[in-house]
């Protein structure tokens, strides 16, 4: 919940400058009342746009909500779905998260599942099943084309807004359980839904932990606050995408 229209004007007007690489998909989230404004002011540049949040039901008395087709309605082809600050403040459950994800697939949308733990079920080594459940309730809540559709983001908990970040290693760790689990589903789906990393992610540590086999890009809070910063750590993702490419 940050910004307003100058900051919007000046950020876009920032990326526009930065001379962004092609080999990577970079996405916004802004708050629902930019949404149109910001997709208006990228048009001609490859940048999209998603929604943090979204309704289940598809219209009714729910005053305050937002639809899944009200945000497909405004040509946005994106929403993040169960994202921590939404399962922690606002106390989302598993259900509730796998019924959104469900309605972002209704209205044509590309949802971004966040699942992560927090810092208790980590130390009490619980991390690991508290991340499958949370993935696995959506799973079997939607058929395989409907997770083919989406990107996975581990946010641990812990590492959001805090200044503490996972080490690559325990953030690969998490992401080869993710991987894991979408193979489950079938191999096909595990090579193709990209996971994301989400917990601090700074210029000065981003190229590191992409560096990870099963890390595919970031879920970047606090840092993309200011363009130039989110920026580097967009470059720190061409990085990694050049070196697959070899």
């Amino acid at each position: 919940m940050h910004g307003d229209r100058a900051f919007i004007e000046a950020f876009v007007h920032a990326l526009r400058s930065a001379d962004l690489p092609a080999d990577v998909e970079v996405l916004l989230f802004p708050p629902a009342t930019y949404l149109n404004e910001l997709k208006t002011l990228l048009e001609g540049t490859a940048v999209g746009v998603g929604a943090q949040n979204l309704h289940p039901e598809p219209k009714g008395a729910f005053t305050g909500e937002v639809a899944a087709e009200m945000i497909s309605d405004l040509g946005v082809a994106w929403t993040l779905v169960g994202h921590s600050e939404r399962r922690q403040m606002f106390g989302e459950s598993d259900d509730l998260v796998a019924r959104k994800y469900q309605a972002a697939l209704r209205a044509g949308l590309r949802p971004i599942l966040c699942v992560g733990e927090t810092l208790a079920e980590r130390e009490a080594g619980n991390a690991r099943s508290v991340v499958e459940r949370q993935l696995g309730t959506v799973i079997g809540a939607v058929d395989q084309p409907g997770i083919l559709a989406s990107v996975v983001a581990y946010e641990p908990v812990w590492a959001i807004g805090t200044g503490r970040t996972a080490t690559p290693a325990q953030a690969q760790e998490m992401h080869a359980t993710i991987r894991a689990q979408l193979a489950d589903v079938s191999p096909a789906t595990a090579d193709r839904v990209p996971i994301l990393y989400g917990g601090s992610v700074k210029p000065d540590n981003a190229a590191e932990l992409f560096a990870q086999s099963d890390i595919d890009g970031g879920l970047v809070g606090g840092a993309s606050l200011e363009a130039v910063s989110f920026a580097a750590i967009v470059a720190a993702a061409s990085q990694k995408s050049a070196s697959r490419s070899a």
